[in-house]
């Protein structure tokens, strides 16, 4: 029987290592894609009151990076998973403007906010236009997921649109998402 040697052994470890930081390498100089913030929570973390409907009921502000170079538009849906009744929809935007990075808190609730290009804003579950912040009922935490859309077009809908409306015109189109993920748990009254 051969003996293995001490040769033998560090060839191994090298390639045991290499394995290993390889892939590490190969992540660290991967392209970040597109990314949603907020300076009103973090991902995981609660939403302030003044963004419920238990505060002002105001939008957080928003902001993006990393877009896409053909991007041509963004489309925001903000939405509950967990209501009782099935996913309620929160707030619908759409063509923003793809030099835009973000939006500030207090999105006013009209057709075509000022200072937004021409977006316009659809209707959400509230039967209302604009921003209508988490207002489930008492329990447990409820997760609201804000996804942004690059998109390679304009929508061109009219304001009012709903998500589904949206969700179609997106089709084929979306170049890159990022979502955002705050929780909002009511207490009994």
């Amino acid at each position: 029987m051969p003996s293995r040697g001490p040769g033998m052994s560090a060839v191994r470890h090298h390639r045991w290592i290499a394995a290993l930081t390889l892939p590490l390498v190969a992540a660290w100089e991967e392209p970040m894609g597109l990314s949603l913030t907020s300076s009103a929570f973090r991902g995981g973390e609660p939403i302030p009151g003044m963004h419920t409907c238990d505060g002002a009921d105001r939008s957080p502000a928003l902001a993006w990076a990393s877009a896409p170079a053909s991007t041509a538009s963004y489309a925001l849906i903000a939405d509950d998973p967990d209501a009782p009744g099935g996913t309620w929809v929160h707030w619908v935007v759409y063509d923003l403007p793809a030099g835009l990075t973000g939006l500030s808190a207090d999105v006013p609730k009209v057709e075509r906010p000022p200072d937004l290009g021409g977006a316009a804003q659809g209707q959400n579950d509230f039967r209302r236009l604009g921003y209508g912040g988490p207002c489930p009922p008492p329990g447990p935490a409820h997760h609201y997921h804000f996804k942004l859309y690059a998109l390679g077009a304009k929508l061109g809908l009219k304001p009012g649109a709903t998500k589904q409306e949206v969700e179609r015109a997106m089709a084929g189109r979306i170049l890159d998402s990022a979502e955002l993920i705050g929780i909002y748990t009511r207490r009994g009254r």
